[in-house]
């Protein structure tokens, strides 16, 4: 192994295990772990308290490992590209690597860094390890390197191709520390009282495993009916790389391969891979079209002239549209820090075709209330859910909210359990008679009771498709 030094940037991979951009580094000379808090970093958790929180668990996780290898991790606060250069000179390490961002502001700022490095005369190694398979890897299949924009195709290349394996942590050499480092980052710096949570690859790890033991088999039910809480959680585990997403894909399709396993289990894991490929598919999908960050995939939809405010934006934000599947969903996003995923289509939906609200306006407002932060997936499930990313539908699939509650939640589960104004509700009042309006039949629209539905979803949606159709076929 080469003896020289080479500098590593620690950002959304707070792991030692399964990791490409250590791998790769290490390949090049012993390791020096550096974690930049920059002003993206500085923003990001500050946007979301318990984004905050979860990050700082992470990042002391992190450095409780490098600690038991030996290592320290070197924490340094100011602008990255100025910051990495600095840190190799100081080290007259061979270079510097990172792990490769995929958002638009992401891809900018590594680019600052490379640029600076390589002015100064290091080298910059920018290394694939979100995604299972990298762009370039599917996009070299079918797209002459250019990327996929419909999901079909990237899923059929994605399933094919082999998942690269970086599964050696203990042959990382890691440096002695020599450098003076600044504290490890706490919530209360970015405005957060939120307790640090479990977090970090050892508890990542334990999850995916139970995961997998107790409830991969179910997840052709958990993921779309939503009081069945049996889906993965592993999205800020994800987004924050405590957790390798090729790991995951490989023991999910070695499970739905075994010879013995049943025909739902193999239809549940097939299915939660399907999902995983729709991460890795975002995420080439903003690696190619970075400025998807600001504007529609979509040509024909750049111009298309969405709301900015609506009179009844404040209860979708605040979990009392009236649609009770819409609301449970915000309140749990509230309460939790996360949504089911099912749930977060509907609610989606809601915003951008009932009320005609901009997605843009939507993807920021959660971003407020997620622990998990990945901006190239946000924006691509909401211009997904906009009809004007990747989905290439003839027209905009518009959720009913009445009805998707009463076929993935028909006992009232999810909903009582997150609107406490329902939970005495008997069904036959809350359900309404045959043939009645499919809304809510309450007599709670006063005080502190449920609300009536801010808008009529069937006049709104037609409404929402006529001006569409317009726009599209004028």
């Amino acid at each position: 192994m080469p003896q020289g030094l080479v500098l590593f940037r620690f950002t959304k991979d707070l792991r030692l295990d399964d990791h490409a951009g250590l791998a790769a580094a290490a390949a090049r000379g012993v390791v020096v772990p550096l974690l930049v808090i920059d002003a993206g970093v500085e923003r990001a958790m500050r946007s979301s308290p318990r984004r905050a929180a979860f990050f700082c668990a992470s990042v002391r996780s992190l450095a409780a490992e490098l600690a038991e290898r030996g290592a320290a991790l070197v924490v340094r606060r100011g602008a990255a590209e100025a910051i990495v250069p600095d840190v190799a000179a100081e080290l007259n390490a061979s270079g510097a690597g990172w792990s490769a961002c995929y958002d638009a502001g992401g891809m900018e700022c590594d680019a600052r860094i490379q640029s600076a490095l390589e002015e100064r005369g290091f080298e910059a190694l920018v290394v694939h390890d979100a995604p299972a398979v990298p762009p370039e890897e599917s996009a070299a299949v079918r797209t002459g390197g250019h990327g996929y924009r419909a999901f079909a195709p990237y899923f059929e290349t994605w399933s094919a191709l082999p998942i690269a394996s970086y599964e050696y942590p203990l042959l990382l050499a890691f440096a002695r520390p020599t450098l003076t480092s600044e504290p490890l980052p706490s919530p209360e710096e970015f405005a957060s009282n939120e307790p640090e949570p479990p977090a970090g690859s050892a508890t990542a790890r334990r999850a995916f495993e139970r995961f997998l033991r107790d409830d991969a088999s179910r997840y052709a039910f958990a993921a779309t009916e939503p009081a069945d809480d049996r889906t993965s959680h592993l999205g800020a585990h994800l987004s924050f790389g405590t957790i390798s997403a090729r790991s995951i894909v490989r023991a999910v399709r070695a499970r739905a391969n075994e010879p013995f396993a049943m025909n739902e289990e193999r239809l549940s894991l097939r299915l939660f891979l399907r999902a995983l490929a729709h991460r890795d598919f975002f995420l080439q999908l903003s690696w190619y079209h970075p400025a998807t960050r600001d504007e529609p995939l979509q040509e024909k939809m750049r111009e298309f002239a969405w709301e900015r405010s609506h009179r009844a934006l404040e209860a979708w934000r605040a979990g009392r549209t009236g649609h009770a599947l819409v609301d449970a969903g915000v309140r749990q996003l509230h309460a939790t820090g996360w949504m089911h995923p099912h749930v977060r289509a509907v609610a989606a939906s809601w915003l951008c075709f009932d009320l005609g609200v901009d997605w843009r306006v939507g993807r920021d407002e959660w971003d407020r209330w997620l622990v998990e932060y990945d901006p190239a997936l946000a924006t691509g499930n909401w211009q997904w859910i906009a009809g004007v990313g990747a989905d290439m539908a003839q027209y905009p699939r518009i959720y009913n909210p009445e009805r998707q509650r009463r076929r993935y939640d028909p006992a009232g589960a999810y909903v009582r359990h997150w609107i406490p104004e329902l939970r005495q509700v008997p069904l036959d009042v809350w359900f309404g008679r045959h043939g009645a309006s499919a809304q809510l039949a309450l007599a709670l629209y006063d005080g502190d009771g449920y609300p009536a539905p801010a808008v009529d979803h069937e006049v709104a949606a037609r409404a929402f498709l006529r001006r569409y159709r317009e726009f599209v076929s004028p």
